[in-house]
C-alpha cells in the first residue's frame, strides 16, 4: 500500500493499515504461537510458520513483550487476552529474571533457570517498561513499586562509576549511545504510565532532559552531520574502526524518541534536534543501490568492520517508520512524507511474510530473505508491533490532520 500523507484522507487509510497489520496479523501471530502455556512468559524463537526452533527465553523478550500486552490494553482496549499475556510476562520475569544480587539475566531455560548473565543492563530496562505499562493496566501496585525499582538499579548499573564491569581496559576510554537513548524511551514509558516520579534523584522527565543533553553536548557531531554511536569520555571522536562506526538504526530511534518529548512539549528546540539526526542519519543509513537501511557505516566511509553491515534488519526501518511520520506531523515539510512514503514502500514489499504472517527480521542488502525464523533471542513482539501502534495512532490523533 502506498499512501501520499500530503494528500486528503490518505492519512487515514494509512491509519488503518497499520491497524489491521498489528491487531489482525501481528499480535495474532504472537499470541498463537508464541505464549507458553505450561511455564508462563514468552517463548520469542519461532520459525516462520511459528514453530518453537528453540525454547530458551530472552529476558529482554519478557520485558518488550509483556511492556507491548500492556500497553495495548492502555491505549487499545481491555481484551482479557491482552492482559493475560502481559500478566504472564511479568510474571515469569518476577520469578525468574533476577539473579541473588538483583542484576537481571540475559536467558534462561523454559521453565526459568538461568542460562546467561551479560554485562550489560537492558533486560532492566524492558522490565521497568513492561511492569509500568502493566501497572496501570491491571492496577498493580507490586509492579509499579517494581519498576520504579528495576529502572533505579538500569540507572545505578549505566551511570555510577565503578558498578558495571568495564568491557575495554583502560587504554582508549569510551562511552556509549545506547544507555543514553534507553535511559529516554524507559523515563518516558514511567512517566506515561505512572506519572513524572523521582528515580535515583531525577525525576523522569530530569532523566530524560539530562540524557538528551549529553547526546547534543557529547554525540552530535554537526560539523560531520552525524550522531556518534561511541566517543571518547568528553565527546571525542575516536578514530578507529569501532569509534567511527555509525549505527543509523540507532540514531533513528533516538531521533524520534526526541521527536517525542518535542511534541510533547512543543519544543522547537527539540524539534530541531530530533530533526537533524533523522535527516544526517537517513544520509548516511539509506542504500543508494538497493534501498532500504544498512545496518552500519563508517564515519569516513572507509569499509565497515562489522561482516553483517550491509544486511537489512527489521527494527532500523521500523523505527525509520516513527521517526519520519512524527517529523512530517510536527513539521508538515513534505520532505518528511517522501521520507514515510519511502521507507513504508520499502519495508513492506521485502519484510511481510504473505503466506505466514508477521515480518522476517533478516534480508540480504538486496532485499532477498536471509534466513525465515520470524522470532529469536532480540526479536520478538516489540519492535513492529510498537511501531503500527505508534504509527496508526499518531495518524488516528486531532493534530496529523
Amino acid at each position: 500500500m502506498t499512501v501520499d500523507l500530503t494528500a486528503p484522507e490518505s492519512g487515514n487509510d494509512l491509519a488503518a493499515f497499520y491497524r489491521a497489520a498489528l491487531l489482525d496479523d501481528v499480535i495474532p501471530f504472537w499470541l498463537r504461537h508464541g505464549l507458553d502455556r505450561d511455564h508462563g512468559g514468552i517463548l520469542s524463537c519461532l520459525d516462520r510458520d511459528g514453530a518453537v526452533i528453540d525454547t530458551d527465553k530472552s529476558m529482554w523478550i519478557q520485558g518488550r513483550a509483556g511492556w507491548m500486552f500492556a500497553t495495548l490494553v492502555n491505549t487499545v482496549e481491555r481484551r482479557p487476552e491482552w492482559l493475560d499475556a502481559a500478566r504472564s510476562c511479568v510474571e515469569f520475569s518476577r520469578r525468574h529474571g533476577f539473579a541473588p544480587g538483583g542484576k537481571m539475566y540475559f536467558t534462561v531455560t523454559r521453565d526459568g533457570r538461568p542460562l546467561r548473565m551479560r554485562r550489560y543492563v537492558y533486560s532492566e530496562a524492558f522490565a521497568a517498561i513492561a511492569n509500568a505499562a502493566f501497572a496501570r493496566a491491571a492496577g498493580d501496585a507490586r509492579a509499579a513499586d517494581d519498576a520504579v525499582a528495576v529502572f533505579a538499579r538500569y540507572l545505578r548499573y549505566s551511570f555510577e562509576q565503578g558498578v558495571m564491569t568495564p568491557k575495554f581496559e583502560p587504554t582508549r576510554p569510551s562511552k556509549n549511545l545506547g544507555p543514553l537513548f534507553i535511559t529516554i524511551a524507559t523515563a518516558q514509558e514511567l512517566r506515561a504510565n505512572l506519572g513524572d516520579l523521582t528515580v535515583g534523584g531525577r525525576t523522569c522527565t530530569g532523566w530524560i532532559d539530562a540524557s538528551i543533553a549529553e547526546i547534543a553536548r557529547d554525540f552530535l557531531k554537526p560539523q560531520l552531520a552525524a550522531l556518534m554511536e561511541t566517543v571518547g569520555p568528553a565527546g571525542e571522536i575516536l578514530d578507529h574502526a569501532d569509534g567511527r562506526t555509525l549505527n543509523p538504526g540507532h540514531a533513528i530511534e533516538c531521533a524520534w524518541f526526541i521527536l517525542h518529548e518535542a511534541g510533547r512539549r512543543k519544543d522547537h528546540q527539540l524539534l530541531t534536534l530530533g530533526t537533524s539526526i533523522l535527516d544526517w542519519m537517513w544520509a548516511r543509513g539509506w542504500d543508494p543501490q538497493h534501498g532500504g537501511l544498512l545496518s552500519f557505516t563508517d564515519l569516513r566511509g572507509l569499509p565497515v568492520q562489522e561482516y553483517w553491515h550491509d544486511m537489512k534488519f527489521w527494527w532500523p526501518h521500523c523505527e525509520a517508520l516513527l521517526a519520519t511520520l512524527l517529523a512530517w506531523t510536527l513539521t508538515r515539510d513534505p520532505r518528511y512524507a517522501a521520507m514515510h512514503r519511502q521507507v513504508h514502500d520499502w519495508s513492506f514489499a521485502h519484510f511481510p511474510d504473505p503466506d505466514h504472517g508477521e515480518w522476517f527480521g533478516y534480508l540480504h542488502r538486496d532485499g532477498t530473505v536471509s534466513q525465515p525464523a520470524k522470532g529469536n533471542l532480540f526479536k520478538g513482539p516489540f519492535h513492529l508491533p510498537r511501531m503500527l501502534l505508534g504509527a496508526w495512532r499518531i495518524l488516528a490523533s486531532p493534530a496529523s490532520s
